[in-house]
């Protein structure tokens, strides 16, 4: 494969300290097929959708985007923050709290939507935490990466991955980090939301979020092999908690 040449403006100083401690240790312990990676836009503002398998996702995903000359600017569960070291070491890369299930949400918004229209790659995952399908399928999305979309009229470029939940399985705690795992990523063409640009009706949304499950779940279905489910699994009308550890059990819909 071969690695694009970084065209971001200034890194920051994060990016100088992460990328030589973290980029090793993912070369050490996985392996990866980056599919369709010149799909990744070169320049100017965009959003990358994924699916969410693994707590370790973030680093796969920074890794395919830094190999594509782009620097991710992630919305980050605010929970990250609330410890000082890391929430100024967060702020200083570029990463955006996200206080979910709640009205402060809305600063997370304008944050990316500011970001997007400033020339910066913004990862959301729009199933909003790790899925919750039994057998890790993409589940119902979340309206966050439509509304965004719909807002600033950016390309929204969906990631299918897998493989990364054999590196760390979700919730656990300890990595298995030997053998090598192979981590596979393929890059989609833009979802077509042009019809629906500029209207942020409730219905427009919708339809925006389906089209981008519908994008992300049919690459998912190419890297992994096998069909999803013809229903998107939806926690609330599985009666299963929809933030924090599912396996901890605690009240439905309650913020980690």
């Amino acid at each position: 494969m071969k690695v694009r040449r970084f065209q971001e403006g200034s890194r920051g100083w994060a990016w100088w300290i992460a990328v030589p401690i973290v980029r090793p240790i993912l070369l050490a312990t996985t392996r990866h097929k980056w599919i369709d990676g010149e799909k990744i836009p070169a320049e100017g503002g965009f959003i990358l959708v994924i699916n969410h398998i693994s707590e370790v996702d973030p680093l796969i995903v920074a890794h395919i985007v830094w190999d594509h000359g782009r620097l991710p600017h992630y919305l980050a569960k605010s929970g990250l923050f609330n410890n000082k070291l890391l929430g100024f070491f967060l702020k200083a890369a570029g990463q955006i709290p996200v206080h979910r299930a709640s009205k402060s949400a809305v600063g997370a918004y304008d944050a990316a939507v500011a970001a997007i229209r400033a020339g910066q790659c913004v990862v959301v995952y729009p199933e909003g935490t790790i899925t919750r399908d039994p057998d890790l399928w993409p589940m119902v999305g979340k309206s966050g990466a439509a509304r965004i979309a719909l807002a600033t009229e950016a390309p929204v470029v969906p990631i299918g991955q897998w493989g990364a939940q054999q590196l760390l399985a979700p919730y656990a705690k300890k990595p298995d980090l030997f053998p090598r795992k192979l981590i596979t990523m393929k890059v989609g063409d833009p979802v077509d939301l042009a019809d629906l640009h500029g209207d942020q009706s409730g219905t427009a949304v919708a339809e925006a979020t389906k089209r981008i499950m519908a994008a992300l779940t049919e690459l998912v279905q190419d890297v992994r092999g096998g069909t999803a489910p013809t229903e998107r699994f939806n926690p609330r009308t599985a009666g299963v908690a929809e933030f924090g550890n599912p396996n901890e059990g605690g009240r439905r819909g309650k913020a980690s």
